[in-house]
């Protein structure tokens, strides 16, 4: 691990926020069936999922895996971040970035697929997140809704990247 602005590491995988941040965690249906599953962690793992948004993603490496370092960039904001944790067991398949210094907030974010008991997949983004500095405390309560149309942006496009 590198430089990341929060003690937390790891909490999104284990669903234990911290408290003191704001929670984020939205799930949307993808499909079903095991290539959907495939498909979908495919997309995840190597970032495309947030490519087909709209996002800039610079990255030492084209794969999710810990201490991969990626900047995302979404309109003028660049938000640099670190991966911290990867799964890629059984019906479970994703990752999770946390933040680093000039990020305009602090924590983490989690991206994971999975293929429940029915066969349905679904895609989880879980994530706690707090201002780093000024311009986000300002920004209040359009950055609490542009995160939540993030997450959604994110289930649309990997509902279409898995049907591929």
């Amino acid at each position: 691990m590198t430089e990341v602005t929060y003690p937390h590491v790891g909490s999104t995988r284990t669903g234990q926020l911290p408290s003191g941040y704001r929670h984020l965690r939205h799930r949307t249906r993808i499909g079903g069936g095991e290539e959907t599953l495939a498909r979908a962690g495919e997309a995840i793992l190597t970032f495309r999922m947030h490519r087909a948004i709209g996002a800039r993603i610079s990255a030492d490496s084209g794969r999710a895996a810990p201490g991969v370092l990626l900047t995302v960039g979404l309109g003028p904001l660049r938000a640099p971040c670190e991966v911290v944790w990867t799964v890629e067991e059984g019906d479970r398949i994703g990752f999770a970035y946390g933040t680093r210094p000039g990020h305009p907030a602090t924590g983490e974010e989690a991206f994971v697929v999975e293929r429940d008991e029915h066969d349905h997949v679904w895609l989880t983004v879980t994530a706690f997140s707090r201002p780093a500095g000024r311009l986000m405390r300002v920004a209040g309560p359009v950055a609490v809704m542009f995160q939540h149309a993030f997450a959604r942006a994110c289930g649309s496009a990997l509902r279409r990247l898995s049907k591929r």
